[in-house]
């Protein structure tokens, strides 16, 4: 006789649901859970107890005082913790889980995270963990949900993918070794870039939508991004960077071809940085139609944050674009082989790059200003020191010097940043909208 998959009301009518760490995205988790009819069960650090109380009075699940409790009744254990804490809090807590639940994790490198289970749960407990590809701000509709079954059974599994179904993300089965150098691919290159540009306009004491010369276009993509990511907080990045050791190799590559190509651009060596970069072109963009592409002028000019009208676009070296492509072509990385496994600040950033090297003559035209326009000498050299900087203290794993530097360059930008975000949300929407009418389109076509 065929063995019936218990439904959703059945498992909700038997399973407990436990959230150790309420944070940004531990509350997304909490909160869609709980509403979507299962009991939840969560904490936060046992000295904010009585604070919380307070705070998530309103809320629908239950706020317990530690993890402890939390995993003595949850029949699935989710740890939303920073990933330079994640062994030590599994440590604290692992030894009271539950007999026979599953346990899981959110950080962004899954390697330490499920060293962590192996060495500190019971040998009777499972090991499901996940990854939402997103922040705690972007609608959980059709993005990416990596699930990571380590040591569970079918049933177990069948019951998380229940449980997740109610965030209405896509589901991509992966190991933990094939997550980590995925999102390494699709994330490390994109924050050091970015996290950089950031670092550079603060050490000019320059906010780039106030200057004219970064006004309109790519100028308004490349400040938005930036300005996302300094809208969170440090530790969302810091994980990934620091603990996954495919990150440091392709941020370190970042730097060295931000160096070696501001190196080519100040010896005027036209025509060696257009072979290097056309080379970088074919293999990356060798598929991409330019009437094809994710972004246009209409998008890429409507999300601005300068109060000024857009006037005709600044020619710019595009330092921080071209050596995005440079160092995936080094690295041998086509991103495209990932997109599933993408985070909308990815994909926006891969259409801005993408529209740079495949939009009509605009990379020859950008090579062109690189070498004999000196507009952009001092930015380009700042953005130099600063790429060094973020490699040189991922490379050294410190997570203080990592927040240090994330926290200053946040304060300087702190009064944009909620204007920033809102703009970024209304340019990510957008964008997210036509990547999903692509894919319908694409899947029409199939027969």
């Amino acid at each position: 006789m065929e063995h019936t998959k218990p439904s959703i009301k059945q498992l909700q009518e038997q399973k407990v649901i436990g959230i150790i760490g309420l944070g940004d995205m531990g509350c997304l988790y909490a909160r869609r859970f709980s509403q979507a009819g299962w009991r939840v069960v969560g904490c936060d650090r046992e000295d904010l107890y009585e604070t919380n109380k307070t705070k998530f009075a309103n809320e629908s699940f239950e706020l317990l005082k530690n993890g402890h409790l939390v995993s003595r009744l949850a029949d699935y254990i989710i740890y939303s913790v920073e990933a330079e804490n994640i062994n030590r809090i599994v440590s604290l807590y692992g030894p009271s889980t539950k007999i026979g639940a599953i346990v899981g994790g959110q950080t962004s490198c899954k390697g330490p995270e499920i060293a962590a289970f192996e060495g500190h749960l019971p040998s009777d407990n499972k090991i499901i963990s996940l990854h939402s590809l997103h922040g705690p701000k972007v609608n959980t509709v059709g993005q990416p949900l990596v699930i990571v079954r380590h040591r569970a059974s079918d049933e177990d599994l069948y019951f998380v993918e229940q449980l997740v179904s109610c965030l209405q993300s896509k589901k991509v089965l992966l190991s933990a070794k094939e997550h980590d150098r995925i999102t390494a691919d699709t994330q490390a290159v994109t924050h050091a870039a970015f996290l950089s540009m950031g670092t550079a306009w603060s050490a000019i004491n320059q906010y780039p939508w106030e200057t004219p010369r970064w006004v309109g276009g790519i100028e308004n993509a490349k400040a938005n991004i930036s300005m996302r990511i300094y809208s969170n907080k440090w530790h969302v990045y810091a994980g990934l960077a620091i603990t996954n050791p495919s990150a440091h190799e392709q941020v370190l590559m970042y730097s060295q071809s931000v160096s070696e190509l501001f190196t080519l651009m100040i010896s005027g060596e036209e025509a060696v940085l257009r072979e290097r970069l056309h080379k970088a072109k074919d293999f990356v963009f060798h598929h991409v139609d330019e009437n094809d592409l994710l972004l246009d002028d209409n998008i890429l000019d409507r999300y601005s944050l300068s109060k000024e009208p857009p006037g005709g676009k600044q020619p710019n070296s595009h330092l921080s674009l071209l050596a995005i492509v440079d160092s995936w072509f080094r690295l041998g990385i086509i991103p495209y082989d990932h997109i599933i496994c993408s985070t909308p600040l990815f994909r926006i950033f891969l259409g801005v790059t993408e529209y740079l090297f495949c939009r009509g003559n605009l990379l020859d035209e950008c090579i062109k200003v690189a070498v004999s326009d000196t507009t952009f000498r001092h930015d380009d050299l700042n953005f130099t020191m600063a790429s060094s900087n973020w490699a040189n203290i991922i490379s050294f794993g410190n997570f203080d010097l990592y927040r240090r530097e994330f926290e200053k360059t946040q304060e300087f930008f702190k009064p944009m940043l909620t204007e920033a975000n809102a703009l970024g949300n209304q340019m990510i929407k957008t964008i997210l909208d036509r990547v999903r009418e692509k894919e319908a389109a694409a899947d029409a076509k199939i027969p």
